[in-house]
């Protein structure tokens, strides 16, 4: 049965439906917010408040609005939350990523009022995501790694803390959301493994601990213990869960301290996988390791540079070792 209905009324029916698939708070929260900026758009600059009259050429429209408008520029009805005129970005060019972003998920949304026969026609169906250059990822040197976990003080319960969760991102290439969740009973220490219970895609997986990191991680645990009751292994000092944002701003401090530039928890997972990959690790392997839904997706981490190439060639050419 199809029928006309308020944008809005269908976004808090999606978000329901959404919520019963046990989506990750995450993406609801990704999905909620563009779709609220696209009925923004729809109602001030279209007028225009019914998913039914959104035509393909209203979205590409919007594509361009986005292109063109720049970060933190449209209207909301409570600027006080994320104070955009305070922000050194305001007004920069939205990247490619993240207006494709906003493309796959109304697409979604578009998809779901579909298949619940609220539409007949997906004017999403031939929308194209914009041409985009994935990012390069360039990895933390030896030195910069040292610079940078010499700063977090060792004596405090926060800086040794911190130390650990820094060192553990680098040796098993975990997302941060991930390792904050951890709990004790996580831990399998007979078999150096952690398993990771709080993933992107909610499936359970394995990250690897070498020996040192297994040693300090007892200690770290042994030490948490004599102050802190709790499951978690990464609490905060009053027993809670760690946010991730308490946790990057400790990272970013640290990095100033030692005048590293631009260093956040996910280049600590790039710095995971391009060595991985520089010390000839499958890439197959690593894609399994950083639960990735594809090789494809785990390919932007194959940044090598041309002499790194051609060390590559000299090592595994298949007429190395023949007198040809």
């Amino acid at each position: 049965m199809y029928k006309e209905g308020n944008f809005n009324f269908y976004v808090e029916d999606f978000m329901l439906f959404c919520t019963s698939k046990n989506l990750s708070k995450k993406t609801m929260k990704s999905y909620e917010q563009t779709l609220k900026l696209f009925a923004l758009y729809l109602e001030q600059e279209l007028q225009i408040n019914e998913v039914e009259k959104v035509t393909s050429s209203q979205i590409r429209h919007y594509i361009k609005y986005l292109q063109e408008r720049g970060k933190y520029t449209v209207q909301v009805a409570n600027r006080n939350i994320n104070f955009p005129e305070s922000r050194k970005d305001l007004g920069e060019k939205v990247s490619p990523n993240t207006i494709n972003n906003y493309i796959r998920n109304i697409k979604v949304f578009y998809n779901y009022l579909i298949d619940e026969e609220v539409i007949r026609t997906n004017p999403f169906k031939n929308i194209k995501f914009l041409k985009k250059r994935d990012r390069i990822k360039e990895a933390l040197t030896e030195r910069e790694i040292r610079k940078i976990l010499i700063q977090f003080d060792l004596t405090t319960f926060y800086g040794y803390r911190n130390w650990i969760i820094t060192r553990l991102l680098l040796t098993t290439g975990a997302r941060v959301g991930e390792m904050l969740s951890v709990e004790e009973d996580d831990i399998d220490f007979k078999n150096k493994a952690i398993v990771m219970r709080d993933t992107k895609n909610k499936k359970e997986r394995y990250a690897y601990l070498t020996h040192l990191m297994q040693r300090d991680l007892k200690r770290w645990i042994s030490f948490k213990e004599r102050y802190i009751t709790t499951p978690y292994v990464f609490p905060t000092n009053r027993a809670t869960k760690l946010r991730i944002t308490s946790y990057e701003k400790s990272l970013k401090d640290a990095s100033i301290k030692a005048d590293v530039d631009n260093v956040y928890p996910h280049r600590l997972r790039a710095t995971f996988a391009i060595e991985f990959i520089k010390n000839s690790g499958s890439i197959y392997v690593l894609s399994k390791l950083l639960d990735h839904s594809s090789v494809d997706v785990t390919k932007v981490y194959l940044n090598l540079t041309d002499k790194e190439i051609q060390e590559q060639f000299l090592k595994f050419h298949p007429l190395r070792d023949m007198d040809i």
